[in-house]
């Protein structure tokens, strides 16, 4: 009777109150999260080189670059099972020398396929960052912090994605690319062990009985997937996100380098503004639709935001070099209006498919940059005149601009989808 009787207090439990100790292993994980995203858009700043070393176009670029969202896509809703099953400590260390391995190899690769095979390592290993972030904080904090952790866990994030831009073109042009992917792969081994002797769990460890993860989560998952709302709200965080992913990840700086005559390390710290926005835009926008209770206007006008900021980039070229900053932080500020997508999910969906729904949500926010970084590639070989330099294809400003018009698609239909959205419980509507 005892045992029973103290089952609601071990719920208790799982929320108790912050400390340093709390702070300092969650940050942790916030920093793993900031090293998976340099990651992330470190092929922005590697373009020429990439294309020169493997002899390819930008079709092919954009599929080396995107392989990292593949694997991250389809392990992000099963990862919740396993990280109840094997804990954070566990998967995130593991995942660190993962990353780091994928890492060395896409730095040593001498053919396209093995540069492949190291962007998707990095890929598995990136994708446990964030959610292991989430799940520390849901041990470690109360529940009322888990949006602002996530948004500052986002800030954190795009904070360390600005040191894939010109900090990094700076070292690319001093010691080569494949000097800083060793480089990387060093700080992610440390990072590791790091992660390994500190991190743990939970305040106190509770044992998941085995299958019983499982079990919920495909569950939720079969009920989920099924309901429009959750696509509704995944299109949108997909078409915030998807733009700063094809810009700010792979396009935007040699776009800037062609069409305003900057150096990659110029055009590269221009669009760290929109890394930059994003940082900023993420937890600003959980802040204000916890304040006013609308989360949908915080989705419209954030997505009307990126619509804005594409279409003045791809009609109005040659802006001032000003007010391009202004443009460009615009599209990374409105994108972080993504933050406010995991709350709406939470709040219309019941509370049995939270999760899953989240883990829905989550992917497509990845997929975004799997899909978009290729497509504008594609359109760019398409369009392609035939000139080279140093065996690298150069492609015209026009060409970049027109390209870009599938970002802008994008978010146009991301607008649209925030426009149909709905803010009343799944359950209140169907009483």
């Amino acid at each position: 009777m005892s045992n029973s009787s103290n089952e609601p207090s071990d719920t208790v439990k799982a929320q108790p109150r912050p400390s340093l100790r709390g702070w300092f292993i969650w940050s942790l994980a916030a920093l793993s999260f900031g090293y998976a995203f340099f990651h992330r858009v470190a092929p922005s700043v590697m373009v020429s080189e990439l294309m020169g070393e493997f002899a390819i176009g930008g079709a092919m670029l954009g599929t080396l670059s995107a392989l990292y969202f593949y694997p991250y896509v389809l392990l992000q809703i099963p990862l919740g099972a396993l990280l109840e099953q094997f804990g954070t400590r566990l998967l995130l260390g593991c995942a660190l020398l993962l990353t780091a391995a994928g890492t060395f190899l896409f730095g040593a690769a001498e053919a396209i396929e093995f540069a492949y095979l190291g962007r998707v390592l990095i890929g598995i290993g990136s994708s446990v960052a964030f959610l292991g972030a989430l799940a520390l904080a849901a041990k470690w904090f109360p529940a009322s912090r888990a949006a602002f952790l996530a948004g500052f866990a986002m800030f954190f994030a795009m904070s360390c994605g600005t040191l894939a831009q010109a900090p990094l073109a700076l070292l690319v042009d001093q010691i080569g690319w494949r000097a800083c992917m060793t480089a990387l792969g060093f700080v992610g081994i440390g990072l590791s062990f790091i992660v390994f002797f500190f991190v743990r769990n939970a305040p106190v460890q509770i044992k998941t009985p085995p299958g019983k993860s499982w079990q919920i989560v495909w569950q939720g998952v079969s009920s989920a997937i099924i309901l429009p709302d959750v696509w509704k709200i995944a299109v949108v965080a997909a078409c915030l996100s998807g733009p700063m992913l094809a810009l700010g990840g792979l396009w935007g700086t040699p776009y800037l380098m062609e069409s305003y005559g900057l150096e990659r390390p110029n055009a590269a710290f221009l669009m760290s503004f929109i890394l930059l926005g994003w940082a900023i835009g993420a937890p600003v926008s959980g802040r204000v639709s916890v304040r006013l209770g609308k989360r949908k206007l915080l989705l419209v006008c954030p997505m009307f935001g990126v619509v804005c900021g594409v279409s003045v980039l791809i009609f109005l070229p040659q802006l001032p070099l000003w007010l391009l900053v202004c443009v460009i932080a615009l599209i990374g500020f409105s994108g972080g209006g993504m933050a406010a997508t995991y709350a709406l999910v939470q709040e219309i969906m019941p509370s049995h498919l939270g999760g899953a729904s989240t883990g829905i949500v989550n992917s497509m926010t990845v997929a975004s940059g799997a899909i978009l970084q290729p497509l504008v590639g594609i359109l760019l070989d398409m369009m392609w005149n035939g000139n080279v330099s140093a065996g690298v294809r150069l492609y015209d400003a026009a060409d970049y601009r027109l390209a870009f018009l599938s970002i802008l698609g994008s978010a146009v239909i991301g607008l649209i989808a925030a426009l149909s959205l709905n803010e009343v419980p799944l359950a209140q509507r169907k009483n």
